[in-house]
Formats: structure tokens, C-alpha cells, sequence
């Protein structure tokens, strides 16, 4: 039974989409959501079918769409994350195919595509890599943004490849350069052996909060548990990723990896500290917490000294 509070029909069998609205976000704020109006807006859009920037224009809701609306609002409240309801998660220019199994992409991820994307524009037809690719948000991005780039999006989750090979092909088919999706874990010291020195930009968002950190609802009831934590200090994934790019990546490649918010100083210094990198830098993103650390494949091996071993940047 829905736990919103039921209105009169008013002699009308379809229902303006701002009542509706209004009562959903009411609903919504009381339930601690952090942006209800937003959020009952887009499911109001999925459920009649238009774009949320046209729903003053739409038609009412008839009973049965309403019932469906309800039905959404309601597992909302109960903190079902709101892309699973409609079935997508926007990222940068894409629109994703994502759903149980997989990690819901964030926004502050789409700073690190960017940086790649910005990065792979400085090459001809560069090689990327994205590691711990998930629904494929980084990876189909960049092949979308560089329609000469060669990229390949590993993961190993036979729940998440799910979602990534579904998500590939809608995007080659939408005419982006199609991806290469390998199966593989990236803590595998002989990852992606065929491509040692030859990876121009290698990109990861892997699973990095610390075990001991309590996370919202949505996330611990829904997001895969090894898709979020990275050991006790959640830096389990990112050592040996850390180790690996400097194999991958060809002399003057580059690099980025997002991390906690609370790792703004340990990611750098783990690049520092392995020997093989340079122009090391923290980004922050766009409310100001560190989220993603960049360095460059030195040729040699050895460390500047003419320079920090790394510093911190901006998104």
C-alpha cells in the first residue's frame, strides 16, 4: 500500500503531474532525501514518458500512471536508489543502462572522465585504459569524446560486465567508437601483459572507501559491496593499480585515479613513493574534497628532484 496520502479524483480521471509532484517531494523530504523535488520530477518524467524540462505541458496522470508514480515514490522511500527505478544514470553526454549489480556512477567520477578526455585530446588515436570500468561510464565516455581513441574497459564482476557489454553495444550502435571489454582483475600482476609500455592514458575509479566508514542506505543496500570498499584502509585496490600503470603506460603516459576523500594525501604519496611517476597531483572536486589523484610515467624511473614529489590541484 502506498505511504502517500491519497486526494480525491475530483471528477477528472487524470491527475496534473504538480500535485503529484508536490505531494511525492513532501514525501521525499521527510524521508531525509536530499533533493526531493528534483527527484520526483524525474520520476514523474519516466513514468509519462517526457522530459522532465516538459512536464507542465504533459498530460495528467491517468489512474494507472499515477499508481505507477506512487509505486515509485514508495520504493524510494524505502532508499532504492533513483536510477535503479528508472533504469539509467546520466554521466557526462550518456545516458547508462544501470540496475542491480553494478555501481551507480557519480558525478564527481564524470571530473576524472574529463580529465582523460582532455588528456587523450594532446595524443593522436591514444590508446586508453579503464580499469574497474563498471557500467562503462569512463571508458564509453572517452570512446564517445575521442572518436579516434583505442579503448579498453576491464572488469571482472560477472554482474557488472552485465551491464557493460549492454551499455557497449547500445553505444556503438548509437555510432560511438565501440569499446574492447576484457575480463580481468586488476589486481593481476600480468594485467593486460600485450599492452605493457603502450597505454597513454589509464584511467580507474576502483573501489577505495575504507571498510570501517558507514555509507548511505542506497549504497550499502544496493551498490556492490566490492565495487565500494577497498580493505581497511581503502587502499587494497589501488597498490597494486598504482604498480601496474607504471607497467602499462608508455614513457610520458598518463594516469588518474580517483580515490576517497580522505585519501587526497595517501594516493599521491603512493605514486611518489613508487618511483616511477611525476608531475603528481591531487584534483579536488567541485564542493572541495580531494577526489582524484594524476601523475605522469616518468622514462627513467627515478624521482625529480627538482621538484615536490607531488602537489595538490584543482578539478
Amino acid at each position: 500500500m502506498t505511504t502517500l496520502p491519497q486526494q480525491p479524483s475530483e471528477g477528472t480521471e487524470r491527475e496534473r503531474p504538480s500535485r503529484a509532484i508536490a505531494r511525492a517531494a513532501r514525501a521525499l523530504t521527510e524521508a531525509g532525501i536530499e533533493a526531493p523535488r528534483a527527484e520526483a520530477e524525474q520520476l514523474a518524467a519516466y513514468v509519462l514518458d517526457v522530459p522532465r524540462g516538459r512536464l507542465a505541458l504533459a498530460d495528467g496522470f491517468t489512474p494507472a500512471q499515477l499508481g505507477r508514480f506512487e509505486a515509485l515514490v514508495d520504493r524510494r522511500l524505502a532508499r532504492e536508489p533513483l536510477q535503479h527505478l528508472t533504469g539509467s544514470a546520466g554521466f557526462r553526454h550518456l545516458e547508462l543502462a544501470v540496475g542491480p549489480g553494478v555501481f551507480v556512477p557519480r558525478p564527481e567520477t564524470e571530473l576524472l572522465a574529463g580529465w582523460g578526455v582532455a588528456q587523450g585530446r594532446r595524443r593522436s588515436a591514444p590508446q586508453v585504459v579503464d580499469l574497474c570500468s563498471g557500467s562503462g561510464a569512463i571508458a564509453l565516455s572517452v570512446a564517445q569524446e575521442l572518436p579516434d581513441a583505442r579503448v579498453m574497459a576491464v572488469e571482472r564482476s560477472p554482474a557488472a560486465l552485465k551491464w557493460l557489454r549492454r551499455n557497449a553495444a547500445d553505444r556503438a550502435a548509437a555510432g560511438d567508437t565501440p569499446i574492447e571489454v576484457v575480463v580481468a582483475d586488476v589486481t593481476d600482476p600480468q594485467l593486460l601483459a600485450e599492452l605493457v609500455g603502450r597505454v597513454d592514458v589509464l584511467l580507474c575509479n576502483p573501489p577505495y572507501v575504507p571498510r570501517s566508514v558507514v555509507v548511505p542506505p542506497e549504497v550499502a543496500g544496493h551498490d556492490p559491496d566490492e565495487a565500494v570498499f577497498g580493505g581497511a584502509d581503502g587502499l587494497d585496490v589501488i597498490r597494486p593499480v598504482v604498480a601496474r600503470a607504471a607497467e602499462l603506460l608508455r614513457p610520458g603516459g598518463v594516469l588518474g585515479i580517483e580515490h576517497d576523500d580522505t585519501q587526497g594525501e595517501a594516493v599521491p604519496a603512493l605514486l611518489a613513493a613508487d618511483g616511477r611517476f611525476e608531475r603528481i597531483e591531487d584534483h579536488r572536486d567541485l564542493v572541495g574534497r580531494p577526489r582524484f589523484a594524476t601523475a605522469s610515467r616518468r622514462a627513467d624511473g627515478h624521482h625529480p628532484t627538482s621538484r615536490p614529489a607531488w602537489q595538490t590541484g584543482s578539478s
